[in-house]
């Protein structure tokens, strides 16, 4: 009866934990979706009157018309333009907004097996007979977890790593990624150690980090980034075929990115 009793306790303390941010979390994800589809739409309808303009510039060219044609599809133009920005920025805080309620849920889920763990332990001390090598695993993940929140210990990291602190943060960051595996930072602190590494010119084991980060989360946000370092570092080795390879993969699989301008301008100053 015990036994059910801590099990019991820990399923209502894991409800209440998530139920709420995670339903949070997909509301935020739905109010994306639609904003989305709104800027979707605007840059089309900007598409669709540049179009216009185009037609009617080249029919009525050398008309008075022409200046009356241009300066409302420029006014309209503009006006969506306005709006494709305002949505642009409902969509940056959305996404702060939930990256922020997936830190929260990762201590949250954290604190959740810390107090499963010291259950099973307190159940060990009750029932010595059945305790296994179950329960003394459970014992090491609590010695583990204690003390520093997920997104706590990342911020140190991080926070070395804008001081200049670079062995200090790659600690940091492969402790969090020991610690934490499956939690959002993950992918973001495997994407530092090899800015890490890189910072130290150790661009070879900047690209080992970076192609990790492709390959065990390759659906972070991280992912264009890091194909970007790794052409980067190639670079830096001399080694402007591989460089070359990244850069032009990054364009490929990344258009219209940040990620992908940086790419065509180095790839531009490679040829010269």
């Amino acid at each position: 009866m015990m036994t059910k009793h801590f099990h019991t306790i820990a399923v209502c303390l894991f409800l209440m934990a998530a139920c709420a941010p995670q339903s949070e979390l997909v509301k935020i994800k739905s109010d994306m979706s639609e904003l989305r589809g709104e800027k979707s739409a605007s840059k089309a309808q900007v598409d669709e009157l540049q179009k216009r303009v185009d037609v009617l510039t080249a029919n009525v060219r050398g008309t008075g018309e022409v200046q009356k044609v241009m300066a409302d599809a420029g006014a309209r133009s503009d006006q969506l333009a306005t709006d494709i920005q305002l949505i642009q920025g409902r969509l940056e805080e959305n996404n702060f907004h939930i990256a922020e309620l997936a830190q929260k849920l990762d201590d949250k889920s954290v604190k959740i097996a810390e107090l499963t763990a010291r259950i099973e332990e307190l159940e060990a001390k009750m029932n010595p007979m059945s305790a296994g090598t179950g329960t003394l695993a459970a014992a090491g993940a609590t010695a583990a977890l204690k003390g520093r929140e997920p997104s706590e210990a990342y911020r140190q990291a991080k926070n070395d790593f804008d001081k200049g602190n670079f062995d200090l943060a790659l600690d940091g960051f492969q402790n969090y990624i020991a610690l934490y595996p499956d939690t959002s930072l993950a992918a973001p602190a495997q994407y530092w150690i090899g800015e890490c590494y890189s910072s130290k010119k150790d661009y070879a084991k900047a690209i080992e980090a970076f192609r990790k980060v492709i390959t065990s989360y390759p659906k972070s946000e991280k992912v264009p980034g890091a194909k970007l370092k790794i052409g980067l570092s190639y670079l830096n080795e001399k080694n402007n075929a591989k460089a070359k390879e990244y850069l032009n993969l990054v364009i490929k699989d990344h258009p219209g990115t940040t990620e992908a301008e940086i790419a065509k301008d180095r790839l531009h100053k490679i040829r010269e």
